[in-house]
């Protein structure tokens, strides 16, 4: 038998005698691996799961025309788009404003995709149905209030194109929409009846994108867009933007705190553990230490016992850190995460990193054991 399979049996055998204790430790480094892989795992995903839930809060690009044009072309905003990469672009909504008249009020009238603006404004609120027609519309639920309409009834409004005759075309009220923004106070229908009405087809006055991405990210898409397309003018939501930067901050420094707090109490289980282990076997450390054990062979299987705790702990808090990190992902953002695999060797090599610096003072506190008064019986 060579001397690394008497070394590894030595630890095994000390481990086994003393398995009731040292499944205590064992249980530590699982926690701790555990709780650093799942909150690892949150910490890392914070900005993409974060980026889609603020999502929800509108857009946080507006794409505007350049210089001191009224409107762009529809075609530039779908150009500008397209440098969007596919998996972080949510929505993107085009709007045109004009003015029609009620009962001789004038209206700002709204023409945009509404399918598309679900997406990009999904906390807008309706009271009966989308419309799905050409002649049906969406009023701000201010002015359903001041008309005294409602869903299911009909408004005439005048219409005057550019260079044409005014006249009246009767629409059906499918929805009141309600948002608590300028919305409340609109008229709005399909982008395609607006452009059949007023002319001046595929002419937009501004798109609202909704892109999961960091600030930094937003900013050098800006950029980009400003760069390449000459006719639109991006402009990045900075209320929204410094809003997510601000909560995605907290939240990781949150994550962080926790993993930290939750490896130091690793450390004090395992070190208080091994510590009443050295003290259990102050006479059989001075019985080899009598016989010519040096040092650092005492200490080398303190520490041995120790990489075997981090290497099986390690191992276990792995697979349940991973249904952990499901679990809190699932529960907070309603979406599953999956660990980076770095982040799994990362958690291998903190348990380890972890149970040998708590080791280092019992394995210190163990050279300091005298043969001579231990096996008096002092």
């Amino acid at each position: 038998m060579n001397r690394k399979t008497m070394y590894l049996k030595i630890i095994l055998s000390s481990l086994i005698r003393r398995r009731s204790r040292m499944m205590v430790a064992l249980l530590a480094v699982a926690i701790g691996a555990t709780v650093f892989l799942g909150m690892g795992s949150v910490y890392y995903d914070i900005p993409r799961q974060m980026g889609r839930e603020f999502r929800s809060y509108g857009a946080n690009m507006i794409l505007a025309p350049s210089g001191t044009d009224a409107a762009m072309r529809l075609e530039d905003a779908r150009r500008a788009e397209r440098l969007v990469a596919e998996a972080k672009l949510v929505g993107a909504t085009p709007f045109r404003y004009e003015t029609m008249y009620y009962n001789m009020q004038g209206l700002t009238v709204v023409g945009t995709d509404m399918v598309a603006v679900r997406k990009t404004s999904p906390y807008w609120r309706i009271q009966g149905d989308w419309p799905v027609e050409a002649d049906q519309i969406l009023l701000g639920t201010d002015i359903a209030e001041n008309a005294r309409l409602y869903a299911g009834t009909s408004i005439t409004l005048e219409c005057i194109p550019a260079g044409g005759k005014k006249f009246k075309k009767e629409f059906k009220v499918s929805g009141i929409v309600r948002s608590g923004g300028p919305e409340d106070s609109f008229v709005l229908m399909p982008l395609k009846t607006l452009e059949s009405l007023m002319g001046k087809p595929s002419m937009v006055s501004v798109v609202e994108m909704s892109i999961a991405a960091s600030s930094e990210e937003l900013a050098l898409l800006a950029e980009r867009i400003q760069a390449e397309v000459p006719g639109v003018s991006p402009r990045p939501v900075k209320r929204i933007m410094n809003s997510e930067a601000a909560v995605l901050a907290k939240l990781q420094v949150l994550v962080y705190l926790v993993t930290v707090i939750v490896l130091f109490l690793t450390m004090i289980c395992v070190g208080t553990t091994m510590m009443t282990v050295v003290m259990e076997r102050r006479k059989e450390i001075g019985l080899k230490k009598a016989i010519g054990a040096e040092n650092k062979s005492v200490i080398g299987e303190f520490l041995g016992e120790g990489m075997v705790l981090a290497a099986i702990g390690g191992l276990l808090g792995v697979g349940t850190g991973y249904f952990f990190a499901q679990a809190v992902s699932i529960s907070v953002f309603g979406r599953g995460v999956s660990p980076p695999l770095f982040l799994v060797a990362f958690t291998l090599v903190a348990s380890l990193v972890v149970t040998v610096l708590a080791s280092l003072l019992p394995a210190a506190r163990a050279t300091d054991v005298e043969p001579s008064l231990v096996l008096r019986g002092e």
